[in-house]
């Protein structure tokens, strides 16, 4: 079906009903008055309905146009999205960025800093891959990943420090070490451990990558924090889980341990362009938002 409108048309509506006047609207648009009249008569020919009244000395628009625009204001504002997108991918914008974020940051940092670097640009997706140990490594040296938050800095790829994870030890209330004023490295190891999976083994020269106290005489091993802190919950064991985790979801059914010299520990968490010289425009200004909200955080 050929159509009888124009987007111009529409936007020539949409600004007399703006501006309140067909004059007014004239200067906005950089338009003569005689020319927005023949656009908008043009209009109504071809929708065959009234658009303009005159009420007073003024031209406004009729209830049938007011209803019309509602339509059509969507239908402009999505036009003007397209040409928005178009400006942004001619100028070397990316259509879409991949994030690697260690499990160990506090998702919250991200999350905030994409919040504002989508105001500014509408045109690139972002995926998100969380990462851990040896895959972190990975998605850096495998160039995978167009930003990446690491904990220690890879060899060869720059990186500035963002920001600390605090590790804290803890189980659930009625687990048999919380009981314990003190806890000492002996009475862990009678119990289970819960531990994150190096969800990179398969790009690691070693079967798995591990750190910390990992001498309990029974893991449980599972993909993530959201699982850890669940098994955590339900008793089964004791677990290292970051500061921002046990902040997020305690409900007053854990407790934090306080162990001999092994009470709490600090993770530095660096970030780095992967792809060096050939990071794009995306990449980097969302990069720079992500150190100006660490500095806030």
């Amino acid at each position: 079906m050929r159509l009888k409108s124009t987007l111009e048309q529409w936007v020539t509506l949409q600004e007399i009903d703006k501006a309140g006047s067909i004059q007014a609207a004239a200067i906005t648009l950089n338009k003569s008055h005689t020319t927005l009249i023949y656009s908008i008569k043009k209009l109504e020919t071809q929708l065959d309905v009234k658009l303009l009244e005159v009420k007073g000395r003024r031209a406004i628009l009729t209830k049938h146009a007011k209803s019309l625009l509602r339509r059509a204001e969507s239908m402009v504002e999505q036009a003007r999205d397209l040409e928005e997108m178009s400006q942004q991918l001619s100028s070397g914008m990316e259509s879409e960025i991949t994030v690697a974020m260690d499990h160990l940051c506090d998702p919250t940092l991200l999350y905030q800093s994409m919040k504002d670097f989508l105001i500014i640009n509408t045109t690139t997706s972002i995926q998100v891959v969380e990462t851990s140990l040896s895959k972190t490594s990975h998605m850096v040296t495998s160039e995978e990943a167009d930003i990446a938050i690491i904990t220690l800095p890879v060899t060869n790829y720059p990186a500035q420090a963002l920001a600390l994870t605090t590790m804290i030890p803890i189980v659930s209330n009625d687990h048999p070490l919380a009981e314990k004023e003190r806890v000492c490295t002996s009475d862990l190891a009678i119990y289970s451990q819960i531990v994150i999976r190096d969800l990179g083994a398969e790009y690691s020269s070693n079967e798995t990558e591990n750190v910390g106290w990992l001498k309990a005489n029974q893991r449980i091993t599972v993909d993530n924090f959201d699982h850890a802190f669940r098994a955590v919950e339900q008793g089964l064991g004791f677990c290292r889980l970051p500061e921002h985790v046990i902040k997020q979801r305690n409900n007053g059914m854990l407790k934090s341990l306080k162990i001999e010299q092994n009470e709490k520990y600090q993770v530095p968490l660096h970030i780095t362009l992967p792809k060096g010289s050939k990071t794009g425009v995306a990449a980097e200004t969302l990069y720079e938002i992500l150190l100006l909200k660490a500095n806030e955080y």
